[in-house]
């Protein structure tokens, strides 16, 4: 399959776009729940559902993370939306739900927790990618670590 797909065209009643699939956005200064998130996306026209969880890792670059904390524009909540919509207008999405945590989190904490549900694995797999990929690259979260050899960075900022 290609990497665009329309929401139009499809002949089977199955294959009809869900009314509003956009179902769950938020940026919130509370544990994630991956539970939350793919029932959110339930839906029985979906055949396939791709999840991506992105958790608070012990080392980048190198060096041994203690912490992180992540801060987010006022605009960031509009941003995820435009990019959902976009996620929604380029792929067969039956439900999509994106959340993403603010605050300081530890060494395996919940970061980011996306999932689309689609007709067919590969829809899925693609628009969760994109969804995920979007996200990170143009919505204004900023994530500062700070490392157990005394340093500290900003990233995306």
């Amino acid at each position: 399959m290609s990497g665009t797909h329309s929401r139009t065209g499809r002949d089977h009643p199955g294959e009809q776009a869900a009314e509003d699939p956009i179902r769950l956005l938020e940026i919130r200064d509370a544990a994630l729940s991956v539970d939350e998130v793919f029932a959110a996306v339930g839906d029985e026209s979906a055949g396939g559902t791709a999840l991506f969880v992105g958790t608070v890792r012990s080392h980048d670059g190198g060096a041994d993370v203690d912490g992180l904390g992540y801060s987010a524009h006022p605009s960031a909540e509009a941003e995820l939306r435009r990019i959902a919509e976009k996620v929604v207008a380029d792929y067969p999405v039956r439900a999509l739900a994106a959340v993403h945590r603010v605050g300081d989190l530890a060494i395996g904490d919940l970061a980011v927790v996306v999932a689309v549900a689609c007709p067919h694995r590969a829809e899925a797999f693609a628009a969760c990618r994109k969804l995920i990929d979007d996200l990170k690259h143009e919505v204004p979260i900023w994530k500062h670590q700070t490392f157990s050899n005394g340093t500290e960075e900003w990233v995306g900022a």
